[in-house]
């Protein structure tokens, strides 16, 4: 499969940083078994994106020692997962993730050579809305910190029947489905491990209190059910 333009633009700048001596644009282009014309045309994008490739063709090209790629460098793959990943969190209906998923692309971006940077910007994607429905009753960021933070958090509930009750509930984690958010979560009411679908909780209030999950055997327990079972087997 030939090498997309966006990860041979950075392999040209790891083969020159390693290289002891000028390399032709014809020994660059039996590395990336690519053309001599494909190796002018990369370069020129590298040079225009003010990268301290110096050179010429015919003579040969060099990276400036004092030059050293950011730490955040990514092959073309690694930025189709960033970008894509970060467009599939507006679908959990979290606002502050979604904050954080912006600010992670824009940090990317800003990382980036201006050759490599519309990738990021500006991606060949389309990632749908989804279906899950906005939560009204809780804040999902101030859920995520009490999961951080091992605090009881106190939830008004509504079940599938619309019956209501009022829980007091160790928030263990989050649970991220195509149709749904869920709370994974031990439940002082049933005194078991229980999932709430975020959508149904009609009141929400973090306690004081904390809570120690047994030494972490309480997430490890729940992450064991979720691998053995449907997920809605066990929603509230």
């Amino acid at each position: 499969m030939p090498i997309r333009r966006a990860d041979r633009l950075f392999d040209i700048l790891q083969i020159l940083r390693a290289a002891t001596r000028p390399m032709t644009a014809a020994e660059l282009a039996d590395r990336l078994e690519v053309t001599v014309r494909t190796i002018y045309r990369d370069v020129a994008a590298l040079q225009a994106s003010r990268l301290p490739l110096d050179g010429a063709a015919g003579i040969g090209y060099v990276l400036r020692k004092s030059f050293d790629l950011p730490p955040l460098m990514f092959t073309a793959d690694e930025l189709d997962a960033i970008t894509v990943g970060a467009r599939l969190v507006r679908r959990l209906r979290d606002s502050g993730l979604q904050r954080a998923a912006d600010s992670v692309l824009a940090k990317v971006a800003g990382a980036l050579p201006d050759a490599l940077r519309a990738g990021v910007t500006n991606p060949p994607f389309f990632v749908s809305d989804g279906s899950i429905v906005s939560p009204d009753g809780i804040a999902l960021a101030d859920l995520r910190a009490a999961i951080r933070d091992r605090r009881k958090v106190r939830i008004g509930y509504a079940d599938a029947a619309g019956r209501q009750s009022d829980r007091t509930v160790w928030p263990l984690a989050m649970g991220y489905y195509v149709d749904t958010n869920l709370l994974g979560a031990w439940c002082e009411l049933r005194a078991d491990l229980r999932n709430f679908r975020v959508d149904r909780i009609t009141a929400s209030h973090l306690l004081d209190d904390r809570f120690d999950p047994d030494g972490d055997r309480l997430l490890e327990r729940w992450f064991a059910q979720q691998a053995a079972a449907a997920h809605a087997e066990t929603i509230e």
